[in-house]
């Protein structure tokens, strides 16, 4: 038989969370009566609900098999109660504060992976760069469905982070399930100290840069004006005919430093601006008139991981025509979350407004468009051995010109990467036209 839920146990619960709804309920006389005229009251405490909150307590208290502390009855409520509202808001106990923070920092260890909640499904947002995900072929959408003995089924995006992290060194089994086929894939990888770096840079050929970004952190702005300052000082006569920037497989990261980004391309506009119920969540930014690549051709590489913070940066030079986007359509989390802190060690992240592209586009499960749709895939080149060209001729005529100076030696990226080959080449038409249009 199941214990009575005494109105002692329910009033002492209600006094320790609500006293103004402990007062209310046991001190009805003092509220005004109500007139059909009158206006429903939102801020109105839903007082029946509550006392069923505190029986359901009550109940867990003396009845369950094992028992639990109110303490721990608590924060399990608070992570319900914040689950239900959509996958990215959450309470953050000590430890979960701690990894947000590192993860933003840029170190931490594990294997490597952005993750998200999917239909109650744990999906992979993105792996990170040179992680032993990104090693082991992990894909954006892939679901896992166990990680070393545990079922993901119904477990917290915050208990899967846990049990995927862990000291450099030591081994995780995960059963992966991809879209199409069917069977999961077992893998085994070995956890590192994931040392983030969000920017990496290099020339793909002669006056063609390529700009990497991989999440945006605080000092990712930062370093990747110093990218694009070096790449052109490398370039001949100081300027590049045009840049890649791959925002592919790029989870997002910090707001301001993707406003910061886009920034480096504009030199007016807006970039993005954002709606929500608080004041301090109506927010707008803009470009500003100094710019260190403000008028080089551009072609931004985006993709099914390239979601939040790399969709603002996609849609902002979309929306300002600033550069072509270019690969698959993006994630589609158009959503902003404000971390705030609860004492000194934890933390509530809540999701407090939409952001919204210039033109007023929201991308919340939409995505970003591409431009020009190219779809990942490599490039195999055809046998040519057998064909014949002028200059192979014996007693050919030499041309009386000078030979067309080369494009140097090609980065070693476009030769398994058919998405970057195809924003080269557009670059490079991109340029034959402007010429012609000079």
């Amino acid at each position: 038989m199941t214990p009575s839920v005494t109105h002692a146990s329910i009033r002492r619960l209600l006094a320790a969370l609500l006293p103004a709804a402990a007062l209310a309920l046991t001190v009805p006389a003092m509220a005004a009566p109500s007139t059909s005229a009158a206006e429903p009251d939102i801020d109105a405490l839903p007082l029946e609900e509550i006392q069923t909150f505190a029986e359901v307590f009550e109940h867990i208290k003396r009845a369950y098999v094992d028992e639990v502390d109110d303490r721990t009855l608590l924060r399990n409520a608070m992570r319900g109660m914040l689950s239900e509202l959509d996958p990215h808001s959450a309470y953050l106990d000590e430890e979960e504060y701690r990894s947000l923070r590192e993860s933003t920092e840029g170190e931490f260890g594990g294997i490597g992976i952005e993750v998200g909640m999917e239909n109650n499904q744990l999906t992979i947002i993105t792996p990170i760069d040179d992680t032993p995900a990104s090693r082991a072929g992990l894909m954006s959408r892939d679901i896992i469905i166990r990680i070393d003995d545990t079922s993901t089924d119904g477990i917290s995006m915050h208990e899967a982070v846990n049990l995927m992290r862990g000291e450099p060194g030591s081994e995780l089994d995960i059963s992966v399930l991809r879209s199409g086929e069917d069977s999961p894939r077992e893998l085994t990888l070995t956890r590192e100290a994931i040392h983030s770096e969000s920017v990496k840079h290099e020339l793909l050929s002669k006056g063609y840069g390529y700009l990497r970004i991989s999440q945006f952190q605080t000092r990712t702005a930062e370093q990747a004006q110093s990218a694009i300052e070096e790449m052109l000082d490398s370039a001949e006569g100081g300027a590049l005919d045009g840049l890649v920037l791959d925002l592919r497989n790029n989870p997002g990261g910090v707001l301001q430093s993707a406003v910061d980004i886009a920034d480096l391309f504009m030199d007016h506009g807006r970039v993005v601006y954002t709606e929500g119920r608080l004041d301090n969540s109506e927010m707008s930014f803009s470009a500003t008139p100094t710019t260190p690549a403000g008028d080089v051709a551009l072609v931004v590489l985006i993709n099914g991981g390239s979601a939040s913070a790399a969709e603002i940066v996609a849609g902002a030079l979309q929306d300002q025509r600033r550069g072509v986007i270019m690969g698959t359509e993006s994630f589609g989390k158009g959503s902003v979350q404000q971390v705030m802190p609860l004492g000194e060690n934890e933390g509530l992240k809540l999701t407090t407004a939409l952001y919204y592209t210039p033109n007023g586009r929201s991308i919340q499960a939409q995505g970003i468009e591409p431009d020009v749709k190219v779809v990942r895939g490599r490039l195999e080149i055809a046998d040519s051995r057998f064909e014949l060209r002028e200059a192979d001729l014996e007693g050919h005529l030499s041309s009386p010109g000078k030979t067309a100076d080369s494009d140097g030696v090609a980065s070693e990226r476009l030769r398994d990467d058919y998405q970057l080959g195809e924003a080269l080449n557009l670059l490079k038409a991109l340029n034959v036209v402007g010429r012609r249009d000079r």
